[in-house]
């Protein structure tokens, strides 16, 4: 009986997906969780680093050490992450990193989350970033909506990604 019902929800699970995203939850019930990686040699700024980022609230901060000398030049932005709190920490990020070169597309980043210098996501999942387009998404005049529809469009998949020495479709899009 037990397997007949799992089976059962599997079938639905997959025979009838979820119809149209489910909207954000609002930050006093669900806050962004802004994760951030730093090298060991900013160890000392620990703290102030910790402060800067959760300086816009509804945030929890967490900050780990990466191994190596430099972590990556990576973000990943949930999709109900406001502008706002997007923008401030993409800013904290170039000031404490100098940059940042990919963005992660937002299929596969929980909606209220923030990888920030993030090596979470494999190169397939990641899309590169020139300053004029982070300057696009930095434009304070962009609105919640706006500026995720910017990220989304500069996120897209290639449909052919390279593996096993030649290009092919990538898996991460095959239905």
């Amino acid at each position: 009986m037990k397997k007949m019902l799992t089976l059962t929800f599997l079938l639905l699970i997959f025979a009838f997906p979820a119809q149209a995203e489910v909207s954000c939850r609002p930050l006093e019930e669900r806050p962004v969780k802004i994760e951030a990686w730093m090298a060991k040699k900013k160890l000392p700024q620990f703290r102030e680093m910790r402060r800067e980022y959760g300086r816009m609230g509804s945030t929890y901060v967490s900050i780990f050490t990466y191994p190596g000398n430099n972590p990556s030049r990576v973000v990943a932005i949930g999709r109900c992450v406001p502008a706002y709190i997007a923008r401030h920490a993409l800013e904290t990020t170039l000031h404490y990193y100098g940059s940042i070169s990919h963005l992660v597309n937002q299929g596969f980043v929980a909606p209220h989350w923030m990888g920030l210098a993030t090596s979470l996501f494999s190169e397939n999942s990641q899309r590169p970033i020139t300053r004029q387009q982070l300057n696009r998404l930095l434009d304070p005049s962009l609105g919640t909506q706006e500026f995720h529809a910017l990220y989304q469009n500069m996120t897209v998949q290639e449909q052919m990604v390279e593996g096993f020495g030649m290009r092919v479709p990538n898996p991460k899009l095959l239905k």
